[in-house]
């Protein structure tokens, strides 16, 4: 038999995960390739805590040519072009070919959709921006902290709350926090709406409880700098000292241009192989588009770009070895919600449940906490 070629594209959750269990699955004659532009690895979930100071940059972030070690091909460099019917991929100057190709190039922040956000304030969903919050933050003693959430759908659905909750808890740390207003804008109809409205009245408690102001419904429409003002949609304003946001996130225009977006602007995929229109092309993570029932997208979060990655490597496997069965992705995840003092929630369910996901919530503890900071170490260990 013939040596398989197997190229994944992003370094990301589903990437890693997808390119690590078909090594560990498959025999070396068959290469697995993995492409990054950056050729690193963020593990994003910590970003809450850098930008409080609770972790290091350096501490989150893991050079993927170590995977070289294991036989996986780390090619560094940007996907230029996509040829999803040839299985054919541009990386910068190289031409790479693939029997099976796997997408995961997750999704692209686009601040610009919104004019004036990246001028106005600090992108929590960025390395830089997160260290940029750390270190800003210590000179905000009094004014308003404004959380704002730009568009819909957005990665880590908690983050936004979380966000919100860590600074809060930063502020008291610091004494200042009676001195500074702290509020959250989003376009939802409240936390989490995929959830279910008991899940997500309950994570807005764990907001407002806290004193911060949860303002939904809310579109932004432009953000002003030299006044420090936020215009919404519907005719309202928001002053701010300090602005921490969550940007636009569209699908990488070379996934676009390649055929594979619908009209989402995500990429449509069965929703229990991953596979894509096309034959041997899969795509997982957050680049993917899938609807549920209750009429709102399966949300984009790492633990479904984790548990999809195990499901497309186990399938590919299976059709390259002849051996076993392919796998498939049942739709369950959890999430943790961080909300200071060193606790933690914890949600866990079946996101294709019907009629509406079922997901159970638990109340916020330091064993959650404890258990997030596990599974970061754990997660980190992988390279």
């Amino acid at each position: 038999m013939a040596g398989k070629t197997i190229v994944v594209l992003g370094g990301g959750v589903g990437g890693l995960i997808t390119a690590t269990e078909l090594r560990n699955k498959l025999d070396r004659e068959h290469r697995v390739v993995l492409v990054d532009r950056e050729g690193r690895h963020i593990f994003w979930p910590s970003l809450v805590w850098l930008q409080i100071g609770l972790r290091e940059p350096d501490s989150i972030v893991r050079d993927l040519g170590t995977l070289q070690r294991k036989g996986i091909e780390v090619v560094k460099g940007e996907v230029k072009r996509i040829d999803p019917g040839r299985r054919a991929v541009q990386v910068d100057g190289r031409a790479l070919e693939a029997d099976y190709l796997v997408v995961s190039l997750g999704a692209q922040l686009a601040p610009e959709q919104v004019p004036g956000l990246a001028e106005a304030g600090h992108n929590l969903y960025s390395l830089d921006g997160a260290r940029a919050i750390r270190d800003a933050r210590k000179g905000l003693t009094r004014g308003r902290l404004v959380v704002l959430v730009a568009r819909t759908p957005f990665k880590c659905p908690a983050a936004p709350c979380e966000a919100a909750m860590l600074l809060d808890y930063d502020l008291r740390k610091r004494k200042v926090r009676d001195a500074v207003d702290v509020s959250l804008y989003t376009p939802e109809p409240g936390p989490m709406p995929v959830v279910g409205p008991e899940n997500s009245a309950a994570v807005r408690r764990l907001v407002e409880e806290r004193g911060i102001a949860y303002n939904p419904q809310h579109v932004v429409a432009k953000v002003d700098p030299a006044s420090k003002t936020i215009h919404f949609a519907n005719g309202s304003q928001a002053r701010y000292d300090f602005l921490v946001y969550i940007p636009p996130h569209v699908a990488p225009p070379v996934v676009k241009e390649a055929g594979l977006t619908g009209e989402s602007g995500w990429v449509p995929v069965d929703k229990h192989t991953m596979e894509t229109k096309f034959p041997g092309v899969y795509a997982i993570g957050d680049v993917t588009g899938i609807p549920l029932p209750v009429g709102l997208p399966l949300p984009k979060a790492g633990v479904f770009a984790h548990h999809q990655g195990e499901a497309v490597a186990q399938s590919i496997a299976a059709q390259v070895t002849g051996k076993g069965r392919g796998s498939t992705f049942d739709g369950h995840g959890e999430c943790f919600i961080e909300v200071g003092e060193g606790k933690a929630g914890f949600g866990r369910g079946n996101f294709y449940a019907e009629p509406r996901p079922d997901v159970k919530m638990h109340q916020p503890t330091r064993y959650w906490h404890a258990a997030k900071v596990l599974f970061e170490k754990q997660w980190l260990g992988r390279l």
